[in-house]
């Protein structure tokens, strides 16, 4: 898969994937939001919903669990996370701010998850991807974003559309 552009040096950068060689399905977002940046983890945002949506798709209290033990718990479920773009320039945390927008490298994911079969993504900005990956052979699904900003679904109906993840 391709790479978009070089991020330029005022560039923020993205976290390190959550992945291993037995995730089944991975979650990309598209670029840490500042409240994930600062605390250096994935959906930090106290009103995001991606964790107590994994929890119900788990079945385990992800959410309530300090992120350190989160991440090897979801790994243990076959969930990886990681974002579509791997540096960018943005004010804020929209991703209609992001400017000169840097792909991460996807080229070796079959080789380190080569269980792999489902891509979700985490909202329109990131769904733009899924072409790429459908290419790949890999059954994408462009779902909900879990981001406050985008609250026109309930927490309830966000899961309808994230259990479609484990069919």
């Amino acid at each position: 898969m391709t790479v978009a552009a070089s991020p330029s040096s005022s560039a923020l950068t993205g976290l390190a994937p959550v992945i291993d060689a037995q995730t089944r399905i991975l979650i990309l977002g598209s670029f840490p939001g500042a409240a994930s940046l600062a605390a250096q983890q994935y959906y930090a945002h106290p009103r995001n919903l991606l964790w107590p949506i994994l929890s119900a798709l788990t079945g385990e209290p992800l959410a309530d669990l300090p992120y350190a033990e989160r991440l090897p718990r979801l790994l243990a479920h076959g969930f990886g996370l990681w974002d579509v773009l791997g540096a960018c320039e943005r004010e804020g945390s929209l991703d209609s701010a992001i400017r000169k927008p840097a792909a991460n490298d996807f080229a070796r994911l079959r080789e380190l998850c080569p269980l792999l079969r489902t891509v979700g993504f985490n909202g329109q900005t990131s769904g733009k991807f899924a072409p790429q990956f459908a290419a790949e052979g890999y059954r994408t699904l462009v779902l909900p974003s879990t981001s406050p900003a985008h609250a026109s679904l309930t927490l309830t109906q966000k899961l309808e559309h994230w259990k479609l993840l484990l069919g």
